[in-house]
């Protein structure tokens, strides 16, 4: 017995009531010896050096467990730290692995459920809610803005507003002469918005004279915002009108005026809880008929001196109004005003109603929305990021409640079949109940191996990976006849990898896919569609949802920030702002916390809460015929050129160089000698042009042509890569492109910083030389007349 056991045991006889829990063996103390070793070793050799406060922790429960004194209560109280370290450790550190699936969270969110006002009561159709009239024949369907300058805030959200709803407009700024406001006996413009209602208010004498009576004559209206000022205006009245206003207010919980005969598009649902955004706000009082209310809120501060009232002992405060319609029973003008900006999202949707109201209907936008909700990636994933049993009940539970708001709504499953079965136990058991359920969903190909296509440089082993995954459909009869496909990461859509396309044609017979990338990803409002080689590429939405997002107390921002977007922000938006919407979604967000299926079941309650939209969903096919129905325009591609987008250039083929592309055009026009320079440029050393084409010679003849149709990898072929390290400036000349109708706009998307060379002679020459060069080949007047019988 050593000299530390012998004080111990010195202690024990002194003790007058020795507890049993004190009375350790020789061999438990050498033992717990060997433990608090072992406990340092395991500090040491683990890597905690990043995880302060778990190395802190760690050597502190070591240190209690090394205690001379050491009972029951204190090997308790290290067992429970323990329990909670790794607890905490595995939650916050650990994002993948089975330990994942053995930690309970509790932080699943449950579908935002709106109380609505009204919501039981039959939804109102389209033609209840028409505001055409027949005064709307005589205007364009185009908007007049007024901004106070070019660069002005509130002038661009209107104007981006206009382009998200595709609505044509025209920016002026205000205290200029007006522009032309008639075309013979029609108007050009439904509806005149004054971004600063003040300029509107002290416009010159004659102008305001002519709009006014531009006004009365074609039964166009007019919407004016009341921007904020330093001056605080307490019943201040608007210049010539029975109206007055307080100004710089902070407000709270918004409603509408459920009977005002603006609203069409939006709905007087719920009170828009909380305080609206800005310590800006406008209210407006009225002592005329002519007025009525759109929009009340509450005051958010303590008083507000016209509108409290006393009532005995107490006060009622009196909803004030934000937004006032003027009927025109005072000057036969009608008019609605704002009282604050476009950062409430109520009043995107009311400026939407106000056009269309102020219009007579000719700028009125349909109130059908179709929606198609795309999971990628199914099978593919990580262990403890896949679908289980649950989360796939869960999946056609939340399906079915949807598709009672939404008529045949189903989710969209992509899915590579090399990853099946590659999950733990139970996600694999997972795997199997998806597919024994598979008539539940509509499903379309991903890859087979979640390859990017554009990575592919042999079509024949690309057509092999797409026969993997049919195989795969095949044998566990997932249907194979959707004609939708989407490319992982969007690769090889746009830009075009034309392998791509003629794989997806042989092999799935694919007619309709879609993309987030066309032009761009940003801004989303810009997004578009187009079609190549018979495939129609409609333009995909985001939703604010990623593979990483599979937590709600890891979403970025938080909760509030997923919320802001469903609840009038980006996501409601986006499904109001588009007839058609594609969403991109990911088969991690459907299980761990489930967030798609909270962030779609809310959205779509809370657009049935506020608007009048009619939500209905399609297959793919059937939304592309639909969307190119809406916008033929935009069935011709225009191709971008990829080195100006880094997104764009990590998913063009390795085998494009951005140097191979022309750095000048020889533009024409014909028989004035741009065949000679030609020559002449190519005999510098440090220049180059195009290979020689076989049908048109030297002329490539691309952007004014069925050529382009064959797509940027076609023209890019004419352009080899050099092979050497001198630098040359690459050019093309195509005579043809000088009275080209489609050539500027082409030529600039892919070319923008290419400059132009053009050939001007005299005309009378330019005509002789065209007479001289289709007399030669053949051309029968020519052959039977002079040039000057000809003229």
């Amino acid at each position: 017995m050593n000299k530390n056991e012998e004080e111990h045991m010195l202690n024990l006889q002194h003790d007058p009531k020795p507890s049993a829990n004190m009375l350790i063996s020789h061999n438990n103390k050498s033992l717990m010896k060997n433990e608090l070793l072992s406990c340092k070793e395991f500090v040491n050799k683990k890597n905690f050096q990043n995880n302060e406060c778990g190395l802190i922790l760690l050597k502190w429960i070591c240190k209690v467990t090394s205690l001379k004194n050491i009972n029951v209560k204190h090997g308790v109280l290290a067992l429970f730290i323990v329990s909670l370290f790794t607890i905490f450790y595995y939650t916050h550190y650990v994002d993948n692995g089975v330990f994942v699936g053995l930690i309970h969270r509790d932080t699943r969110p449950t579908p935002l459920v709106p109380t609505c006002r009204n919501i039981e009561e039959k939804v109102l159709s389209y033609q209840t809610i028409n505001h055409k009239s027949e005064a709307r024949l005589r205007i364009d369907p185009k908007v007049l803005v007024f901004v106070e300058n070019t660069y002005s805030r509130l002038g661009k959200d209107i104007a981006e507003l206009l382009v998200y709803n595709r609505i044509k407009y025209k920016i002026e700024v205000a205290g200029k002469s007006l522009p032309i406001l008639t075309n013979l006996d029609k108007g050009r413009y439904g509806v005149v918005v004054f971004e600063n209602i003040d300029k509107y208010l002290h416009m010159d004498k004659w102008n305001r004279e002519l709009l006014d009576k531009y006004c009365r004559e074609y039964s166009v209206g007019i919407v004016a915002f009341v921007n904020s000022n330093e001056d605080t205006l307490v019943a201040a009245q608007l210049k010539n009108f029975p109206l007055y206003i307080h100004t710089n207010l902070r407000l709270k919980d918004a409603t509408l005026n459920k009977n005002s005969p603006v609203l069409r598009l939006t709905r007087a649902g719920d009170i828009a809880w909380g305080p609206l955004p800005g310590d800006d706000w406008t209210i407006f009082q009225h002592n005329h008929s002519t007025y009525e209310t759109i929009e009340w809120a509450q005051s958010n501060a303590l008083h507000i001196p016209f509108n409290t009232i006393n009532n005995g002992n107490s006060q009622i405060q009196h909803p004030l109004t934000t937004v006032i319609k003027d009927s025109g029973k005072f000057d036969g003008i009608q008019r609605i005003f704002f009282g604050s900006s476009l950062k409430f999202w109520l009043h995107r949707l009311l400026l939407l109603d106000s056009l269309s109201y102020l219009s007579n209907g000719q700028l009125s936008l349909s109130l059908n929305r179709m929606i198609l909700v795309d999971v990628d990636d199914i099978f593919v994933g990580e262990k403890g990021t896949r679908l289980k049993i649950d989360d796939i009940k869960a999946l056609i539970t939340t399906q079915k409640r949807i598709s009672e708001i939404i008529p045949g709504f189903k989710f969209n499953l992509g899915f590579s079949g090399k990853y099946y079965h590659r999950g733990t136990s139970e996600e694999n058991l997972g795997d199997d109940y998806l597919l024994e359920n598979l008539k539940e969903f509509n499903w379309f190909s991903h890859m087979w191996n979640h390859q990017q296509p554009h990575l592919y440089d042999n079509l024949t082993i690309l057509e092999n990976e797409m026969l993997q995954n049919y195989a795969f459909a095949r044998e566990h009869k997932i249907p194979t006849n959707s004609y939708y496909s989407v490319s992982p990461h969007h690769s090889g859509v746009y830009p075009a990898h034309e392998m791509l396309y003629k794989a997806w044609k042989k092999i799935w017979n694919i007619k309709v896919t879609s993309t987030e990338e066309y032009p761009h990803l940003r801004p989303a409002r810009l997004r578009r569609g187009f079609k190549h080689r018979n495939i129609m590429v409609l333009p995909r939405q985001t939703c604010g949802l990623f593979t990483h997002t599979m937590y709600i107390d890891r979403y970025p921002g938080g909760r509030d920030k997923l919320d802001e977007s469903i609840q009038g922000g980006e996501l409601f938006q986006t499904i109001v702002y588009n007839p058609i919407n594609i969403f991109m979604t990911h088969m991690s967000n459907y299980g761990s916390d489930r967030l798609a299926l909270y962030t779609f079941e809310s959205v779509i309650k809370f657009l049935r809460c506020w608007t009048h939209l009619k939500l209905v969903s399609e297959a793919p096919l059937q939304l592309a015929h639909t969307y190119f129905r809406l916008h033929p325009e935009e069935s011709d591609p225009i191709w971008g050129n990829p080195c100006d987008d880094p997104r764009h250039l990590k998913i063009w083929s390795k085998s494009k160089e951005c140097e191979a592309l022309p750095k000048f055009l020889v533009i024409g026009p014909q028989k004035t000698g741009t065949t000679a320079l030609y020559t002449f440029l190519s005999i510098h050393p440090n220049i180059d042009s195009n290979i020689i084409s076989p049908d048109t010679f030297e002329e490539i003849q691309f952007f004014n042509g069925n050529n382009y149709y064959r797509g940027l990898d076609w023209y890019m072929e004419f352009f080899p890569i050099p092979t050497n390290s001198t630098k040359k400036y690459m050019f093309e000349k195509s005579a043809t492109y000088f009275d080209g109708e489609f050539v500027p706009k082409r030529a600039h998307a892919l070319l923008p910083h290419a400059k132009i060379i053009s050939l001007l002679i005299s005309p009378a020459k330019r005509a002789y030389s065209w007479y001289q060069h289709i007399k030669s080949h053949g051309d029968v007047t020519a052959n039977n007349y002079t040039f000057y019988q000809v003229i």
